[in-house]
């Protein structure tokens, strides 16, 4: 894990970015946000902050959130499956995190699939706790969705490593 670490940059998401994001995304998820969303989102969105995962010069992640006041709101996150269980999940969402902490947010919030065990182990370990269910979420098969919520965005978790 250390050497992937020192491989590893995480940087603010550019134009030169999105396709390699798209098909992150196309890979990731039953209904895969378009190229179009992801433009949206960096050129014209300015609650939006989005984040890549680089190896060398290749994304194998990336990560996105908006900023509402004093809470950020994570949008998605996605790694590309053969850079799974590798650390870089959790290296976007502190990423992410710090930046929120920076702009002034206080608590963040997310959704995830009740059966999506590795996300929610990521994100319990950093502090998020379940609060909440949106009931038949996800248009691909009508499965819920649990909402998470980490307060005091800036205060260091007890599992919480830095990036």
């Amino acid at each position: 894990m250390i050497l992937l670490e020192q491989q590893i940059k995480i940087i603010d998401m550019t134009e030169r970015h999105i396709k390699e994001v798209a098909q992150i995304e196309k890979v990731s998820f039953p209904t895969p946000w378009p190229r179009q969303t992801f433009e949206f989102e960096i050129f014209y969105n300015e609650l939006a902050e989005y984040m890549v995962a680089l190896d060398g010069h290749k994304v194998v992640g990336y990560g996105g959130m908006w900023m509402v006041l004093n809470e950020a709101h994570i949008t998605n996150v996605a790694v590309q499956p053969r850079y799974r269980e590798m650390g870089i999940g959790r290296m976007l969402m502190l990423s992410l995190m710090q930046r929120a902490a920076s702009l002034g947010a206080d608590r963040m919030t997310l959704e995830v699939r009740p059966s999506n065990g590795p996300a929610r182990d990521l994100y319990h370990s950093l502090g998020f706790v379940e609060c909440g269910l949106r009931k038949g979420y996800y248009q691909d098969n009508d499965e819920d969705a649990i909402i998470m919520w980490r307060e005091r965005l800036n205060e260091k978790y007890p599992n919480q490593s830095e990036v």
